[in-house]
């Protein structure tokens, strides 16, 4: 290279000005850089696992020390790798409609507590959203904390909030570089003022304040033995933390140290009258339930047997109400007499064939949020439960917020769908009338310009799958649209109709985005999640590889110009599918997903999704995940898809080893020039809390590479 370059010097001066020769080298170099960059070799060990008498070779096991120096080196060999494949220009033109769409508002929906007004606000330049607060109506807003202060890039993000009942304290809590891992702090609402409270180990936890709000119930693991990315986390501890004092003297409400998989929280009734404790074993939907007087230190079981799900709603008097899904599959409202607990939970609200999505009680009268094919669908019930009157949009989308308290006149709520940016809304409950608060504006952007639709597939079963398809009027659909499908399809979680910069961003360089409802999630209620867990898991699979056979059949896409993507329980959907049905898609982006489904609960969390996915140290379950563990079912010298994995070094709820090890694996196995490449972001997690600047890079950066693939 030296040489060429002392050759290119010598005529330089005679033949090209200046500039033209620098542009020139420096095409020259990058051309000559990208070719001579290789695909990083993998070292291999062989290493054996038994499982009920299998032994399953696990060879890239190394990996999963992710924080070593040998995995470090491998994975910016693996960057620089990736790298050479991302510069493109699909890339530049999406960035810079990112760049011009971020550049929006951002307003989160306001919550209030002793008439003091709370919101998340961006003016769409800054990394990370700040908390204002506005002491009533007309007063002037002012920033209660900013996170962009946290570091310099960005990293340290704020996590979640919850305000004492006089509005004096807020309890917040931090997220280090994307880890679950949260530090609680406790600040001054008036004075702006950081105590010195400091609270650590915490994870999947609220602060819950004490009706006098002298302090506040939280959730803590013990500090890990081993790396804290990476060591299981069980047997945490429900404890009470006074404003003032030191953590080492919170006071210890709950634990049980014999059995480690239990996780505890604590609710306390808005009146301050009654502490409602919920059991669960991890990701589990089903949880036991306790109750108690505030002032008691007793409580009572009312729930003593996981057979259901049930959430608190409210209190009045001696009545508390529940939302539960047993013998009511989509969900319905019972009461509970606190004089009388022997009867029983009694039916207000009786289950319908629309799903349950969410409860609350504000104005003395339920808001009930049903699912109605995907679409939110509010009415309401008075504490009776019959119904009187219901919530009128002018479109179809989803309906967010509705929060408050049993004597509140008003709350606000968010409206959003694929092609309407997120308006909220200020309801009156006393005449069921609302007004616009905010709304989204972003540049260039006319709703009006862009169509989205409902209809349902049906899959491998005869299922019927809801499938929503948007796109801008004017792209011209065919075989060789690109095509973006994603989904989820697990835990419960229903993936709903919502505005999204980054699909817009898709939709605006001409393909059409889809989003399939697959089983596993709640849009259909219980039943619909059972029909997509443990032995039933291969349905999701199903149900996501026939909506692009469908979109095929009618001529949207094809499989050169279809790209899936999904992240987490998503990544584990993208990298099973594209296996069982490699020549089914043009580009595949499989983001933080559980890729080795012998081990994933060996790790952090990962033991409590057991509950979605079984157990491999049950030989049913073992089975069952062996045949569609993506790790483990890459064939050699198969022509899979190109495919662009994704992870985040500190992500410790889905370890990157998962991504790196399936990575190492494809990267040897593919049976053709199709790359297989593996993009780690560093200083981010699992998603959450990731700045501004990272969320637009990756972006550009998976879809520049699907677009310059499914647009040859």
């Amino acid at each position: 290279m030296k040489k060429i370059i002392n050759s290119i010097n010598v005529i330089k001066d005679v033949f090209y000005p200046k500039n033209i020769f620098a542009l020139t080298v420096s095409i020259f170099m990058l051309f000559s850089c990208s070719k001579s960059i290789e695909m990083p070799a993998t070292r291999q060990v062989a290493h054996y696992d038994e499982y009920h008498g299998t032994q399953v070779l696990d060879s890239y096991r190394w990996l999963e020390d992710f924080t070593s120096d040998e995995t470090k080196e491998w994975v910016e060999e693996q960057n620089l790798y990736t790298k050479s494949f991302l510069t493109n220009a699909f890339r530049n033109d999406i960035r810079q409609d990112l760049e011009s769409i971020w550049t929006s508002e951002y307003l989160s929906t306001p919550f209030t507590v002793q008439n003091k007004t709370f919101y998340y606000f961006n003016s769409g330049f800054w990394q990370q959203n700040k908390l204002m607060v506005k002491n009533c109506d007309s007063c002037e807003k002012r920033v209660l904390i900013d996170p962009n202060l946290f570091s310099t890039d960005g990293t340290v993000a704020l996590s979640s909030v919850s305000v004492s009942p006089d509005s004096k304290w807020l309890a917040f809590s931090i997220s280090d570089g994307g880890s679950d891992w949260r530090t609680w702090k406790v600040l001054n609402i008036e004075t702006g003022q950081v105590m010195n409270d400091e609270l650590n180990w915490s994870k999947f936890s609220s602060a819950e304040w004490s009706p006098d709000s002298l302090g506040f119930f939280y959730k803590k693991y013990p500090k890990p033995e081993g790396e804290e990315l990476s060591t299981i986390n069980n047997s945490p501890s429900l404890l009470y933390h006074l404003v003032g004092s030191m953590q080492s003297d919170d006071e210890i409400i709950i634990q049980n140290e014999e059995e480690p998989l239990l996780s505890w929280s604590l609710t306390i009734s808005n009146d301050g009258r009654y502490r409602i404790l919920s059991t669960s074993k991890g990701t589990d939907e089903r949880n036991l339930i306790s109750i108690g007087r505030y002032q008691d230190q007793s409580l009572t079981p009312v729930v003593d047997e996981f057979l259901a799900s049930y959430s608190f709603i409210e209190s009045d008097g001696n009545f508390l109400w529940f939302l539960t899904n047993n013998n009511a599959p989509n969900g319905k409202v019972v009461m509970l007499d606190f004089n009388d607990l022997q009867s029983g939970f009694q039916d207000v609200i009786p289950e319908e064939e629309r799903s349950i999505r969410s409860v609350s009680m504000v104005n003395a009268k339920f808001i009930v949020n049903y699912l109605n094919d995907t679409f939110s669908d509010v009415r309401y019930f008075d504490a009776s439960g019959s119904f009187y009157d219901s919530l009128k949009m002018p479109k179809l989308g989803t309906i967010s917020g509705l929060r408050g308290k049993k004597e509140d006149s008003f709350s606000y709520f968010s409206f959003t769908n694929f092609t309407q940016p997120t308006q909220i809304f200020k309801l009156n409950l006393k005449t069921n009338t609302f007004e616009i608060f905010w709304e989204e504006e972003l540049n260039n952007f006319q709703p009006k310009e862009y169509i989205s639709k409902m209809i349902f597939y049906p899959s491998k079963d005869g299922t019927m799958i809801p499938l929503h398809i948007s796109y801008k009027k004017s792209t011209f659909i065919d075989k060789s649209t690109p095509v973006l499908l994603y989904g989820y399809g697990g835990f419960s979680i229903s993936i709903l109709p919502r505005f999204s910069k980054k699909y817009l961003a898709w939709m605006n360089q001409g393909g059409v985005f889809a989003l399939a409802n697959l089983r596993g999630g709640s849009e259909f209620g219980r039943e619909w999640h059972e029909q997509g867990m443990l032995l039933n898991k291969q349905n999701v699979f199903d149900d996501f590889a026939y909506a692009a056979k469908y979109m095929h059949d009618k001529k949207i896409g094809s499989p050169q110009s279809t790209v899936i993507q999904g992240g987490s329980n998503g990544g584990l959907l993208v990298g099973a599918v594209m296996l069982q049905n490699p020549q089914l898609f043009g580009f595949t982006i499989p983001q933080v997903g559980v890729m080795d489904m012998l081990r994933f609960n060996k790790f952090t969390i990962g033991w409590g999704w057991e509950s979605d996915y079984g157990s491999p140290q049950d030989p049913e379950h073992f089975q069952n995940l062996f045949s569609y563990s993506p790790y483990h079912n890459i064939q050699n010298g198969v022509c899979y898809p190109p495919t662009l994995i994704t992870t985040s070094d500190r992500d410790d709820r889905v370890i990157p080893a998962h991504s790196y090890k399936f990575a190492a694996k494809l990267q040897e196995y593919q049976g053709c020039k199709n790359p297989i490449l593996l993009r780690v972001e560093t200083r981010a997690g699992h998603g959450a809390g990731k700045p501004r600047d990272k969320q637009i890079s990756e972006i550009a950066d998976i879809y520049g590479a699907a677009l310059s693939f499914v647009k040859k």
